[in-house]
């Protein structure tokens, strides 16, 4: 069966039995974390040269062998560390990503990125990935954005439990709402450090259901002050209801004064996202990153006038749409800004801070664009462009 049609049917059934189950394992996950190792002792020598990149995590990590790895079950607590873009191993003679890294006792974590951010611009880049995703993968992303985009700051990568398993969507999701709350507070205590001037936060598919509902919270129990360095949110692909969106956006996250002081959200969106077909075919209603139209009315007008059937947000202040369905790569279209040359660039120049590029066409929406096939940019471009190894 073709990849998008098992995901879409699997989408439909995975209330009914077309999900992995997912047990406790054969190990005690007081095992996992004996060894000392998994407790980093505070003021620990580490090489952070050999480990450029910042996560925080809430995976289960397994330090009963050399190379420490963090699992796709739920962790104990919150755990910090260092590691680097990850590198192919063969490990039982199969191919496998492996990530360099290691932990750092929490205060001596959070010294260390004041340290890199005063030698920087003040800026934090914060990388929360989506489905399927392992620590491995969300760690060779979250590379990947730090060298595409030359980012002038700190990198972090934010790995919960997802399980890296196709039909795991349902434990995914369970674990991604389990976390909401370990999240919020990371995301709170980041934002009211004073030597954090601004926040860019890049998230991927589910991700964007931590990500929204948690600066929300931030934005209700922090001063104005505290909150307004989260100025450039980006949601790539994001898998999360676009009526619901649509309705709370504007009484926190795009609120009036939030904008006044910068804040504002770019989406990437794709009408050629089967990945989150599936999903909306799973929940029943459109995801904010496909641009289906839900409403068959809304859908005939579009069309009798011609244009593109594609049904996006509503226009708030500080949103901006850019729809990558002609320029959308991979088998299932959802990755299209680690992806495609044509979205590459662009996000390039969104996390940058640049609000407009004359490479966007303009639609009959102010607020919504299109990213067109580019000549300069062929298929061949991408790997280039977009900076990916494997």
């Amino acid at each position: 069966m073709p990849l998008r049609h098992l995901a879409v049917a699997c989408a439909a059934l995975t209330l009914s039995g077309c999900a992995v189950a997912v047990d406790y394992g054969k190990v005690r996950h007081a095992d996992y974390i004996a060894d000392a190792r998994c407790t980093a002792a505070p003021g620990a020598t580490l090489d952070t040269d050999a480990l450029p990149l910042f996560f925080a995590t809430s995976r289960l990590p397994d330090c009963r062998t050399p190379d420490i790895q963090l699992l796709n079950h739920r962790g104990d607590r919150m755990r910090y560390g260092r590691f680097h873009a990850p590198q192919e191993a063969k490990v039982d003679g199969k191919k496998q990503l492996r990530t360099p890294m290691a932990f750092q006792a929490p205060g001596d974590w959070w010294k260390a990125l004041q340290a890199e951010t005063d030698r920087r611009q003040g800026r934090v880049l914060l990388y929360v990935h989506g489905y399927r995703e392992s620590f491995a993968t969300t760690s060779r992303d979250a590379a990947q954005i730090a060298r595409m985009t030359n980012f002038d700051g700190p990198v972090i990568e934010y790995s919960w439990p997802s399980q890296h398993k196709l039909l795991g969507y349902a434990v995914d999701e369970t674990n991604m709402y389990h976390d909401v709350r370990n999240f919020r507070d990371f995301l709170k205590t980041l934002a009211e450090q004073g030597w954090v001037k601004e926040i860019v936060i890049v998230s991927h598919s589910l991700g964007a259901r931590l990500v929204i509902p948690a600066i929300s919270y931030v934005d209700r129990t922090s001063s104005s002050a505290d909150s307004s360095n989260i100025s450039n949110i980006i949601l790539a692909s994001p898998d999360i209801d676009r009526e619901t969106f649509e309705r709370d956006i504007e009484e926190e996250v795009l609120a009036p004064r939030r904008v006044a002081r910068d804040r504002r959200i770019t989406v990437y969106v794709s009408h050629k996202d089967k990945a989150l077909a599936a999903s909306r075919t799973l929940h029943g209603y459109p995801r904010l990153g496909s641009p289906y139209c839900f409403d068959p009315f809304e859908a005939a007008d579009l069309k009798a006038k011609g244009l593109p059937v594609r049904c996006y947000p509503a226009a708030v202040a500080g949103l901006t749409v850019v729809d990558a369905t002609d320029v959308s790569r991979g088998a299932t279209g959802h990755s299209n800004f680690l992806r495609s040359s044509v979205v590459c660039r662009d996000f390039v120049d969104v996390v940058a801070g640049k609000r407009t590029r004359p490479e966007r066409t303009t639609t009959q929406f102010a607020h919504v664009f299109r990213l067109m096939p580019d000549p300069a940019m062929p298929i061949e471009q991408d790997q280039a462009v977009c900076n990916w190894i494997f």
